[in-house]
């Protein structure tokens, strides 16, 4: 069910996540799949920089990598990261840990992509105690800094990410660079790990899904794990696996070992005494997710993606293809205008909510919160 609100002619436009299903909360289908994918074919060359690749509404999942960014994190259907917190054991905390992290991973749909955001869009929105708040600090290249706190369970999540998509004739392959550190400050761990990346092959069969190495570590307690998402294509069957083990780094002690699927189950082996249990249902994390509400449209910045691509979603939702075009060159005209205006003044963009800093001896993009603790939103998910 789509949200939707208007206050001086200003459209806010929320939908469900993606969920289990890979859909939104419409029957959304992107027409004439087979000409729009011929047609990636005449416009790019195998090992093309996607970044700066513009693509027609046509394309389009009516909402911002912003906000598929964020869902990750506030539209889950248990409480996965208040387990992180309230595990007793650095054990226990790390598989829940390993828990959480399965669930981020959403199944995306083949032949449509949310908008690219602008420089300096918001999206800002609040889950129980949870407090969101996402922010395109680059545009060219893009990336997206996020931070998320719980003052009553006392945990902050950070989030540097910087996506490379590149064609290779026959796929795209997309690298998710930047650190992502979960801190449960209750317990003084602080959690690092990476993303896989996101496939999407053209033949022999299409389909898109997330595939390769996913690590995480808790430098305090030693623990790691390294956990492997399957590329198998649909000929050969669900390619949703996870395989994968949690070892102590400091002695190299297999403790456990995973494996599943990560869209429907995934067990943990537990190697001193064979016992097995099931860590991850998908079932109950990631379906039927409900879409987030407007709970206090003057407190919405003019800079939330649902505020800025309102128009746009609007008009690919009724399938109005012309207002979709018109939307979409709307938002891109009006960014060129604010760099020319920016440039004739000899100004830098600066971010609102993060400091960002780059060193390619040092990994890349890093961005640190500017406040402590993320206020609540004027957009919040229901219970």
């Amino acid at each position: 069910m789509v949200k939707e609100e208007e206050e001086n002619s200003r459209v806010i436009f929320l939908t469900k996540p993606l969920s289990l299903e890979g859909d939104s909360d419409v029957d959304y289908r992107a027409p004439n799949l087979l000409k729009r994918v011929l047609s990636l074919f005449k416009n790019v060359r195998p090992g093309s920089d996607l970044t700066r690749f513009q693509l027609s509404p046509l394309f389009n999942i009516p909402k911002s990598h912003l906000q598929c960014f964020g869902e990750s994190v506030y539209c889950v259907g248990i409480d996965l990261l208040g387990r992180c917190n309230r595990a007793e054991t650095p054990h226990d905390r790390f598989t829940a840990v390993v828990s959480w992290s399965i669930s981020t991973l959403r199944p995306m749909i083949f032949g449509i992509v949310p908008y690219n955001p602008i420089l300096g869009e918001t999206h800002h929105v609040t889950r129980g105690n949870l407090n969101v708040l996402l922010e395109q600090v680059s545009h060219h290249p893009p990336v997206t800094a996020l931070h998320a706190t719980d003052e009553k369970e006392n945990l902050e999540m950070i989030w540097c990410q910087h996506p490379t998509p590149k064609f290779y004739g026959t796929s795209v392959e997309t690298e998710v660079h930047g650190k992502r550190q979960l801190k449960l400050l209750n317990h003084g761990e602080t959690y690092e790990m990476n993303s896989p990346k996101l496939l999407i092959k053209f033949l022999p069969l299409p389909w898109v899904d997330w595939v390769g190495e996913n690590r995480i570590r808790c430098q305090e307690t030693g623990l790691e794990a390294e956990l492997y998402y399957g590329s198998n294509s649909w000929i050969r069957g669900n390619p949703r696996t996870i395989k994968g083990r949690i070892f102590d780094s400091t002695t190299f002690e297999l403790l456990y070992e995973i494996h599943g699927q990560w869209d429907r189950t995934v067990k943990m082996k537990d190697v001193s005494s064979g016992k097995e249990t099931v860590i991850y249902n998908a079932k109950e994390a990631i379906s039927g997710l409900k879409a987030p509400i407007v709970t206090d449209l003057k407190g919405v910045w003019p800079s939330e993606s649902a505020v800025i691509w309102g128009v746009l979603s609007q008009a690919i939702l009724g399938k109005d293809w012309n207002k979709a075009r018109e939307a979409k060159k709307a938002v891109e005209e009006k960014q060129r205008e604010l760099l020319r205006e920016r440039e004739a003044k000899g100004e830098t963009w600066v971010p609102n909510h993060f400091r960002v800093t780059y060193s390619k001896e040092g990994g890349g993009w890093d961005c640190a919160p500017i406040q402590q603790w993320v206020p609540p939103a004027p957009i919040s998910v229901p219970l």
